[in-house]
Formats: structure tokens, sequence, C-alpha cells
């Protein structure tokens, strides 16, 4: 499963979202910091869940990188987020 795969698959298990779009974008970072010419290092979420509502902006990224988990967070460099209930 690539990372981009597990990404979406553990928000719509933990957020049921009624929009979700994962975009890969590491082959625009190619040469930056922190990218390994392997891909899958950067990456921008959008996702629209409910869950979020009584959130605050701070709270809905703890909770999404908390979803996500620490071990995949790790592997990743880059994490764009555009999170809205």
């Amino acid at each position: 499963m690539s990372v981009a795969e597990e990404i979406k698959s553990r928000l719509e298990t933990t957020f049921t979202p009624r929009e979700l779009e994962v975009v890969d974008d590491s082959a625009s970072h190619a040469g930056h910091a922190g990218n390994t010419m392997s891909g899958e290092s950067h990456f921008n979420v959008r996702i629209v869940a409910d869950a979020f509502a009584p959130m605050s902006r701070l709270a809905r990224h703890r909770a999404v990188h908390t979803a996500l988990g620490k071990e995949l967070v790790g592997r990743i460099h880059a994490l764009a987020l555009d999170i809205s209930a």
C-alpha cells in the first residue's frame, strides 16, 4: 500500500469525511531537503468532516496527526493540511 493510500485509509476510518483528497506532491520537491528521491515524502491533504466542527484549528491538526500515527507521520517529510467541518 502506498503512503497516500495509507493516509487516505486511516483518515476515512477515523473521520468518515464528506470529502477527502490526498495528493502526493513529492515530485514537485525533487532536490529539496527531505526528499529522498524515492517519492512519497510530501503530501497535500484536504479533508472535510463533521467531526472537526467543535475543534479549534490546532485540535484538528492534532487529531489528523493522531489518526495517522507516529510511524506513518515519521515517514512523511511534509504534510500540508486543509481541514474543515
